[in-house]
């Protein structure tokens, strides 16, 4: 499981090995603060697209800066083993900055993927990816679950 987990700086050495595979290779990110179902089979279909799932997970100062102050509540740590334990990902890799431009431009993707809550338009990365030859995907949610939601369930009991 912890194979899975890397770093930016190790991720040029994984990239070269499955460039040399000819891999279809697909990109997501996001908080991932409370792993749900819905999460789940957002990155199941994410993985449908191509042949290797590489997931960018934003770092506990990036979640708090989009989120406040009380989140995350599970640190980077945490996170990011919970999605390595997923089958569907392949990949895990923390990233510091606002958004995940820079691991975009070093994945290079075949498929630059996000949640039924973005625009393709609104998508970081999205000109990029296409103006490469890639694609752009949206992914319906599945209702009924998101991290605040379940946080503010929470609360109420």
């Amino acid at each position: 499981m912890y194979g899975k987990i890397t770093t930016a700086q190790k991720l040029h050495q994984e990239l070269d090995m499955l460039r040399k595979m000819d891999l279809d290779l697909v990109f997501t990110n996001g908080c991932f603060d409370l792993l749900h179902p819905g999460h789940a089979e957002y990155l199941a279909a994410a993985k449908a697209l191509g042949d290797f799932l590489i997931v960018g997970v934003n770092s506990d100062a990036s979640v708090q800066k989009l989120k406040g102050d009380t989140r995350p509540i599970h640190g980077l740590a945490d996170r990011m083993a919970m999605l390595a334990a997923l089958q569907s990902v392949d990949l895990v890799v923390d990233f510091d900055e606002e958004t995940p431009m820079e691991l975009i431009k070093l994945v290079l993707p075949r498929f630059l993927v996000k949640g039924g809550d973005y625009r393709k338009e609104d998508i970081v990365g999205a000109d990029f990816v296409e103006s490469k030859g890639g694609k752009v995907e949206v992914i319906p949610f599945k209702q009924g679950y998101s991290s605040s939601a379940i946080i503010d369930k929470i609360k109420k009991l």
